[in-house]
Order: C-alpha cells, then structure tokens, then sequence
C-alpha cells in the first residue's frame, strides 16, 4: 500500500471526508450524540448524523460573516458565535435560534457549556453568562483586554477567562462578582482546567505554556515550543496534558509533583511538520492530533504507538474533537476539508 492510501485507511474505512469551500472554525458533537457540526469562515454550519456519516449533510446559512466559535450545547445540539454578534441554538434537526445578539461589531470569539445549563461566551473584554433558557444571569468584566479563551470548571461552579497577563476566575453562584485573578505577564490564549480543578494552564502568545497550582497559586512554566501553541487538552483523568505547538505532540505530566521540574513526553513526531490541535480521548489515555500539513493521527499515551487516521494533503488542521462516548471524531482544515469518522469498535 503506498503511504497515502495507508494514512488514508481509517478515513476511508470508518469515515467521510467532504469539501466545505471555508476554513474550518470548530469542528464538534452535540451532547447528545446524534450530530456533529463543523463551522466555518464563511458564516455556514454543517451538520451531519453520526449514525449515517456517509447520508446528507445539511448546510446551514447560520451567521452573516463568519463563524467564529462552536461548542456543544448543555443538553443536545451546538450553539454558535459569529462576528455578526450573535450566538445561536442549533438543534440536531437543523432548526436554529437566536440565543443572545451582542449587537452589530461585537464578536462572540469563544463559547463554551456546562451540562448544567450553563452557557458562557465572551464577547470583547466580558464574559456574558445564559442560562438554558437563554436568560442572560452575569457579566463577568471587562478584563483589561479581549478574552482569549474561557472554560468551565467540571462541577460547573467557576468559569475562567484568559486575557493580557493571566487569567480571571470567577465563582458562578458567587453574590458579588468579584475575580480571583491569577498573574503572569504576556498574552494569554486558550485555556484548559484540569478535571479535578486543581490547576489551569493556558497557551500564550510567546512559545510557551502557563499553569497556576489553584490551591496555592504555584506557578508552573512549561516552554520550549517551536512555534505557538493554539490548542492544549488534559486527558480524561488529568494525568498529562496534550499540546499543540511543537513537531510531535508534548505531554506534559500533571501526576508525581509534575509538570515543574519534569521533562514532558513527546509522541507521534519527527517529520518536522508543526502539530496544530490535540484532542483527548473522553476516557482512554489517547489523544488524536492534527498536523500543519493536515496529516491527523491517534497516539496511545502509555505505548506510544501511533494509528493514522487521514493523510496529509488537504491543509492545516484547525478544527478537532471527539464525541463524549469517544466513539466518534470530527476534524477540519483551513482550506475547508471536513471528515467525521465512526472509531467504534467492531
């Protein structure tokens, strides 16, 4: 088998790639399971059925501009933010609503929910907190620059937004709003919590990771990428956390005292080619990258050992994700590829 056709194997097994015509802005699953939905540059929303990858995807004309962000809704369906300013509910039937408009010149950069119900999404320098029903609860700022990136902790009880010079965090049921605000100079970007809440690191703009122990505020600093890490993840259990950024996927271990004073693990690298998303497997220690050059694969964190899943040709990886059962996975490129893949086993 040449190289490609063997990359391409699970692609073509297990999946289906379609050719969107945009960049592809986010690339996730309902909670629900039933659907997943790809977002793109030019103001579409794609979805397809998990349960016939291979059927009809219906194209959604969703924000007037472009998409900006995409996420799982709290219950089922995804919700969206566009540069149109508004964030929208899209039902896993295709049907969609307008949850909250900013108003024209807001962008609703990043959006994210918790199972509870709670949605949150940062628009500029405030993190605008909705319920399920849609009713608007908080407004967490302005932090002193846009928000970078936001999350919401496992138990749904704190959001954090990163920004120039760290990170904000905000209690949700707190009486009066005020942040812990946890420092560190430079430009802060996405932002990962680890399950158990003990600790959050976040991508900066310089090539280098940062992480604040939130039980005592230690600081932790992994650097040393080669280029700019615009995607980090911890795995299902919070024993490492997956980076972006480097030539190989970087490992860094969250168990044994580490990361400080920790070599990180590198997997699934030596081609020389910048890794661009990592996503975690929902239970298993095994995470999937995407690649600049748009190769994608799967790596066993205890073994090593390395599965592709698409070869390289159809652009930089930009969009990746699983599906909650970690059954499914989703991924899109910057020249507007699009592929959903059925991994279940058989």
């Amino acid at each position: 088998m040449s190289g490609v056709a063997e990359a391409d194997f699970l692609l073509d097994q297990r999946g289906t790639g379609r050719e969107l015509g945009a960049w592809v802005v986010g690339a996730v699953f309902g909670r629900e399971g039933r659907t997943a939905g790809f977002a793109l540059s030019d103001g579409t929303v794609h979805l397809a059925a998990t349960a016939d990858h291979a059927g009809e995807w219906r194209r959604l004309e969703a924000h007037e501009g472009a998409a900006l962000s995409l996420a799982p809704d709290y219950a089922e369906g995804l919700l969206s933010g566009g540069d149109d300013g508004k964030l929208l509910r899209i039902a896993p039937d295709g049907t969609t609503e307008t949850v909250a408009d900013f108003g024209t010149m807001k962008w609703v950069d990043h959006v994210t929910t918790h199972a509870s119900g709670l949605r949150a999404a940062a628009v500029g320098k405030n993190v605008h907190l909705l319920d399920g029903k849609g009713a608007k609860l908080k407004v967490f700022g302005p932090h002193p620059s846009t928000v970078g990136g936001i999350a919401i902790d496992a138990k749904g009880k704190r959001v954090f937004a990163s920004h120039y010079n760290g990170v904000s965090s905000w209690f949700v049921a707190a009486k009066e709003d005020k942040p812990r605000v946890l420092e560190w100079k430079g430009s802060h970007h996405a932002v990962a919590v680890a399950p158990d809440g003990q600790a959050v690191v976040t991508a900066m703009q310089e090539n280098a990771l940062h992480g604040w122990r939130l039980t005592d505020s230690q600081h932790m600093r992994m650097s040393g990428y080669p280029a700019k890490t615009q995607s980090i993840a911890f795995t299902a259990k919070g024993r490492w956390l997956a980076s972006s950024g480097a030539d190989s996927v970087v490992l860094w271990p969250f168990f044994g005292g580490g990361p400080m004073g920790k070599a990180p693990t590198e997997i699934a690298g030596g081609d020389q080619v910048i890794c661009t998303r990592v996503a975690c497997h929902p239970q298993h220690e095994v995470v999937v990258a995407g690649f600049a050059d748009g190769l994608v694969l799967m790596a066993e964190i205890g073994s090593g050992k390395v599965v592709p899943i698409a070869a390289p040709g159809r652009g930089s990886v930009s969009a990746l994700s699983w599906n909650a059962a970690g059954t499914h996975l989703a991924f899109g490129t910057e020249t507007g590829f699009a592929a959903l893949l059925d991994l279940a086993k058989r």
